[in-house]
Parts: structure tokens; sequence; C-alpha cells
């Protein structure tokens, strides 16, 4: 029988597998990156259900507080033509979803029967008093796994890098100024001293 926590648990994965499916199925892409703010934050109740709730922050204060808001800044500064991107959707769907199988059959085999299943799993051992979820968490990111943490930081650089750059990209309403061609301005290119001589002013015409 479920109790309470497995039912919220249901309840919230299938919020999240519904707002990623509507992540790739809107034709709006801000309604797109809405349902991608409504995934984090269902994957963020997860995560506060297995009691890690330092990720559960992390996940709202950076994907849903940072991210989104980049996500949001590139589609709306793009200009993205859907139509045009949603043209190869259908004959790339085989594609996809052999993809999608490969996915799933790689979590399985990483998870294990005994943390993925309908079988009912042992809950874990309560935390002594003084455990901290973020100690431990920090301890084991920067021994165990620091290079993949690394290449995760090299990933993201590169994608900020790419957004702008993306952002930047010259166009025919682009007018920017070039800094190069700003240092080597000279005075002389810029002000230019013009000698006139002095008018006179006219004499008024005698009263008759």
């Amino acid at each position: 029988m479920m109790n309470a926590t497995t039912l919220l648990f249901y309840a919230f994965a299938a919020l999240l597998v519904f707002a990623a499916l509507r992540v790739v199925t809107d034709r709006n892409p801000v309604h797109a990156a809405l349902y991608l703010i409504l995934s984090f934050f269902s994957a963020s109740a997860i995560w506060m259900l297995l009691k890690a709730e330092f990720l559960a922050i992390v996940l709202v204060l950076v994907y849903v507080g940072a991210v989104m808001v980049l996500f949001l800044f590139v589609v709306m500064m793009l200009d993205i033509n859907v139509a045009v991107l949603r043209e190869g959707f259908t004959r790339n769907v085989a594609v996809g979803g052999i993809v999608a199988v490969l996915m799933l059959a790689a979590i399985g085999l990483v998870v294990g029967r005994q943390h993925f299943g309908l079988q009912s799993v042992p809950s874990p051992a309560p935390a002594a008093a003084d455990y901290e979820n973020t100690a431990q968490l920090g301890r084991v990111l920067y021994t165990q796994y620091l290079l993949p943490f690394e290449a995760a930081a090299v990933v993201l650089l590169v994608a900020i890098i790419a957004a702008i750059a993306l952002t930047l990209r010259t166009t025919r309403q682009t007018k920017a100024p070039k800094p190069e061609r700003q240092v080597r301005v000279q005075r002389a290119d810029r002000v230019r001293l013009v000698k006139m001589a002095a008018e006179k002013a006219p004499v008024d015409a005698p009263d008759a």
C-alpha cells in the first residue's frame, strides 16, 4: 500500500513528464520555456521528497532564476523562426525515439533494479542530528567527482560564450561602434579649425 510520500512522488513525476513533453511539442518558444520552468519545479519537489534540500534549492535558484532568464533572453533576441525549425521534426521522430529508448536503457542499467522498479524499496536510515547535506555533497563533489564537475563547468562556459556570440551577430540593423577604430582616432579626424574674416555690422540708413 502506497503512503503519502509515494503518492506525491508519482504526482510530481507525472507532472514532470507532462511538462517535459510540452517543452518539445509546444509551438510557442516562450510557452515551451515556461513549461521548462514547471518541469524544474517538479524536479525540485522530487529532490525535496528524497531529502536533498540543497539540490532542490539550487535547482530553483540557479536554473529557474538564472538559466531560464538566459533562455528567454536568447529566444527573444534571436527572433527564431519556429516553423522552419519544426519542418524536420516528423522526419527525425524515429531517430529521436531510438535515442530516447537508449537513454532509458542506460538509466535503468546505472540505477539498477533495486532502485528502479515498482517493488518496494526499504527506506534509508534516518540521518544523525548533526548531519549536513551541503557538507557531504561538497565533500563527494570535490573529491570523487572532481573531473566530471570540471567538465560540466567547461560545458556551461562554452554555452554562455555561444549564447553571447549568437546575440551579437552582425545584421543589417546592427549599429555598433568599433573599439579598434575609436582607439586610433586623432584630434584632426574629429575637430577642424576654420578661419573666417570678421563681418562688419551693417550701418543703419539715416532717417529721411
